[in-house]
């Protein structure tokens, strides 16, 4: 959630190609809520649409508008899983935590489709997501991971050598691809506006262009905006990435990170097709990863070139572009129609971090490049734990997070750094 700007959407292809939603009022004067909601992305909605079917009167605050941040502009891929490894949470937690943990992703990917299908939202899924490494090294580990998944996880991966993947996908560039049926890929903003008219349809009320500048902890939380307050039992932090000093207990321990996405030119099916025959999401296995996939009228959006420093690279246009075109040299020359970015939420050890201040304050953020599907579980276990059962929440709360080096100072220049050696990585190893 953002605390300046116009309000308007980014002007990307999701915007352009999304009808916008009626404009929901600012917030004016003292309102009164069961629960009041900080952010009106995927966490925010989804937990503000679970409280009211449970009965809760529930007021949301957005400071831009609806689905104006990550949950707007991301790079549309639903993956099962979490932006860490299981293997961190097994060192974090334990396995059999590690476990439930990861069966309870397995559940927010089905809610993700069942909420899709029960709301009728438009968001053009698709089925399928390629997990795809460029060295041996890469290989390597992840065909060791398809057999711990089956064995510790009952999770069901497949391993396609490179001849089969060529079937699937126009590029020579890849050794092979772990293929998850469970996981896929949507248009983000059609995703958010449909969870927001499923959530007024509900009776939440949501007041956009209303950033909130502080809030009062206590016995009722209070929201306070420059022109109004609500007072609520409860409260949820949905801000993630854009928080800019509400909370800075918890803004110590994320990192917002840019990544950006490109949108070519209408392709036609045909030559669309010839890129990625079955339509599957995919990304790479660097650290510093391309990511890309289908639109619905046939345009590749091709994503990468994370920023850690806050200032987009130099030169991002063309150095998208050389990317894309290594990938596929069959577009050599296309280019890019639309290009974009924005902020996604990274912990220190890239695992989720949900949980509560004090007894009635809510948060949920730290994901970490794979919101997509984790945010909807977040925004449903939240919704939980205030309606009295938190156990299921509890079990991410249990996590250890700790702070970004550095302080307020010193924090990006060190992550820049360290970002450094992991792209020296991916080049050299």
């Amino acid at each position: 959630m953002a605390r300046t700007g116009t309000g308007a959407a980014p002007h990307n292809w999701y915007a352009t190609s999304e009808a916008a939603l009626p404009e929901q009022p600012a917030l004016r004067g003292a309102q009164r809520a069961d629960v009041a909601v900080l952010g009106a992305g995927y966490t925010g909605l989804t937990a503000a649409l679970a409280l009211a079917e449970a009965g809760h009167r529930v007021i949301v605050l957005e400071a831009q508008r609806i689905g104006w941040g990550a949950s707007g502009r991301n790079g549309g891929q639903a993956i099962v899983g979490y932006g860490c490894e299981q293997s961190t949470l097994e060192n974090l937690l334990g396995p059999q935590e590690a476990r439930l943990l990861f069966d309870l992703s397995r559940e927010g990917m089905a809610r993700l489709r069942e909420r899709i299908q029960r709301h009728a939202i438009d968001c053009h899924w698709r089925d399928g997501y390629a997990h795809v490494p460029l060295k041996p090294r890469q290989t390597r580990a992840l065909r060791a991971g398809i057999d711990e998944m089956a064995q510790r996880y009952d999770y069901p991966l497949q391993w396609w050598d490179r001849g089969t993947l060529r079937t699937h996908l126009g590029s020579d560039l890849y050794e092979g691809a772990v293929y998850d049926a469970a996981s896929g890929h949507l248009h983000p903003l059609a995703y958010a506006h449909g969870l927001a008219r499923a959530a007024l349809a509900a009776g939440v009320v949501i007041h956009e262009c209303s950033p909130v500048q502080r809030i009062a902890a206590g016995k009722q939380p209070v929201l306070h905006t420059a022109h109004g307050e609500v007072r609520a039992d409860f409260a949820v932090i949905a801000g993630n990435a854009w928080l800019r000093g509400i909370a800075p207990e918890l803004e110590a321990r994320i990192m917002p990170v840019g990544t950006y996405i490109g949108a070519t030119p209408v392709l036609g099916a045909e030559r669309a097709r010839q890129l990625i025959g079955n339509d599957m999401a995919v990304s790479d296995a660097n650290w510093a990863l391309d990511y890309f996939r289908l639109s619905h009228d046939h345009r590749l959006l091709f994503g990468g070139r994370a920023s850690y420093s806050s200032l987009p690279p130099p030169g991002l246009r063309g150095l998208m572009q050389r990317r894309m075109e290594r990938v596929f040299p069959q577009l050599h020359g296309v280019g890019f129609e639309y290009l974009w970015g924005g902020y996604v939420d990274i912990t220190r050890n890239r695992a989720p971090d949900w949980g509560r201040l004090g007894s009635n304050l809510y948060y949920a953020q730290g994901f970490s490049g794979h919101g997509v599907a984790s945010s909807g579980l977040a925004g449903q276990l939240i919704a939980e734990a205030i309606s009295g059962q938190s156990h299921r929440l509890d079990a991410f709360a249990r996590i250890p997070h700790r702070p970004f080096p550095g302080g307020r100072t010193l924090r990006t220049p060190l992550l820049v750094a360290a970002m450094a050696w992991y792209r020296m990585r991916d080049a050299l190893w």
